[in-house]
């Protein structure tokens, strides 16, 4: 299918492509190394950050505060503030989701641009620069997918409704018996493990994969807001894990519920199986 329409935010769609390509070029120039890793102050657990995540943020947050004065920006590499709190439009960046496929060299790595109004997504965009690969959605225009020398193509998830048939699109690095639980209890038979919470949900976008469950709470606000609207416009759904909707622009940055994206038509069957399992884990919502 075509796009023929003009969409909304086309402006801000326009800026947004061209800074998830210019930051995706710059990630690009340092992947071959030498790497400068650092861990993040304050991190729970590993987390680790580049040049290259510094350099990416930098380029992206520069331009969007001159083409965007009035909107906010909750970007990972820069010091957030409450001032975006009063912002009805904050940017969510991420302008290296993946900074450890990147460090591996296993090209599990994008750069996620979103846009939210009101605490709900409007337009995302989640770039992979290794293999040129696009997704890119706002609100009421589907969701498109670009591959370097093919035309935009609209992009529309699976309806498959049984849990056991159904392919788990994984995490390649984060793995613990408590999710081991959750596929043995849906009987999945097929998984596809890749970083990037944005990859991810790429796959359920591509049909490749119908389902990902991320059980921690250590997801943040940038890590699934373009995905999401992303996987919205496709006719999929992600909720926490108590099938409730997320939302943006929080002081809290951390999705605490976890996260479970699907192609919808299995939406309500997951939640339901995911119930008594969160109960064994003593997961209550928070």
């Amino acid at each position: 299918m075509r796009e023929t329409a003009k969409p909304q935010l086309a402006h801000e769609m326009a800026i947004a492509l061209e800074l998830a390509r210019d930051a995706g070029a710059a990630i690009l120039d340092l992947y071959e190394g030498p790497l400068n890793i650092e861990q993040k102050v304050g991190a729970d657990d590993r987390e680790p950050v580049t040049q290259a995540d510094k350099l990416a943020n930098e380029i992206i947050v520069e331009r969007l505060a001159r083409e965007f004065p009035d909107d906010g920006i909750l970007a990972e590499e820069s010091v957030d503030t409450a001032h975006r709190l009063n912002k009805s439009r904050v940017w969510m960046i991420d302008p290296l989701d993946g900074t450890n496929g990147f460090i591996d060299g296993n090209g599990d790595f994008a750069v996620q641009i979103g846009l939210t109004e009101n605490g709900q997504c409007v337009l995302g965009v989640v770039y992979q620069p290794l293999t040129g690969m696009l997704y890119r959605a706002v609100r009421g225009g589907g969701t498109w997918i670009e591959r370097p020398e093919f035309g935009p193509e609209q992009a529309h998830v699976s309806d498959h409704r049984e849990l056991s048939t159904m392919r788990l699109a994984a995490s390649r690095s984060h793995r613990s018996p408590r999710m081991d639980r959750v596929v043995q209890a849906f009987g999945v038979q097929q998984e596809v493990r890749r970083g990037s919470v944005g990859i991810k949900v790429g796959l359920l976008v591509e049909q490749q994969c119908d389902l990902y469950v991320h059980l921690s709470p250590r997801t943040k606000q940038w890590d699934t807001c373009a995905p999401e609207i992303i996987l919205h416009e496709a006719g999929g759904r992600l909720t926490d894990l108590f099938g409730r909707p997320l939302s943006y622009n929080k002081l809290e940055l951390q999705n605490r519920n976890g996260v479970v994206a699907s192609n919808g038509a299995a939406h309500a069957t997951i939640i339901e199986s995911l119930r008594p399992l969160l109960n064994e884990f003593c997961r209550v919502p928070v």
